[in-house]
């Protein structure tokens, strides 16, 4: 249902992106981001639920400046190649792309960033950071505890796995301590990548818990 597209970041960067538009008239925007795998089958799913919820929903291809179309599935192989992205990742660069997000669909009305892994730690650093955005979620954000002592300029929400083995409760402890003003949910039998039903990870209940809390969320901060 979504169209791919060309956007340009405000250092002239072209990068892609792939944009679903509702039915009718919108609610708003959102901006989803990805995880590390690309703006793959599963973003693109995720995008075109948030426009069947009634967004118009954009999501940039932020590894375009490193290797442009990239996208993979979820084997181990696949995976590790997709892991050489964020070695040593150019956050600023990869903002810069939301920013570009961000003001493509931002006529539309109120715009919210929603992001996944590394996603969504960019979720928060837009929310942080960034100009046009009315709301924020980040799904498993890693870099999150490294960058809580920054204050959201939005509302913002996050949803952890009690059982991620890449973000130990300790972190999401510390986030929770220092962002007291963020919604935070922890899912109790969730890994990583819960919310990808295309993951091995994948966890049903915590998921459809966690997009309705979501959309809940969107409906209430993006209001005309």
């Amino acid at each position: 249902m979504g169209q791919n597209l060309k956007l340009t970041a405000s250092d002239g960067q072209k990068l892609g992106a792939y944009r679903a538009d509702p039915a009718g008239a919108p609610k708003g925007a959102i901006v989803v981001i990805q995880e590390i795998f690309g703006v793959n089958h599963h973003i693109r799913a995720v995008t075109d639920n948030f426009a069947k919820a009634g967004y118009v929903a954009i999501a940039p291809a932020i590894f375009d400046r490193t290797k442009p179309d990239f996208e993979c599935g979820y084997s181990p192989e696949e995976i590790a190649e997709a892991r050489k992205f964020v070695a040593s990742p150019d956050v600023p660069a990869m903002l810069r792309d939301v920013q570009a997000a961000i003001d493509a669909v931002k006529s539309v009305g109120p715009v919210g960033v929603v992001g996944f892994c590394l996603g969504g730690s960019l979720a928060f650093l837009s929310a942080t950071q960034l100009n046009g955005v009315n709301a924020a979620v980040a799904y498993y954000g890693g870099m999150v505890a490294r960058t809580a002592d920054q204050k959201p300029k939005v509302p913002t929400m996050m949803h952890f796995g009690e059982k991620d083995a890449g973000i130990p409760m300790t972190d999401v402890d510390a986030i929770k301590a220092k962002r007291s003003d963020c919604e935070i949910y922890v899912y109790k039998d969730a890994q990583h990548g819960f919310h990808c039903d295309e993951r091995a990870s994948y966890h049903k209940e915590s998921a459809e818990v966690a997009w309705r809390r979501t959309l809940d969320f969107f409906a209430k901060h993006l209001r005309r």
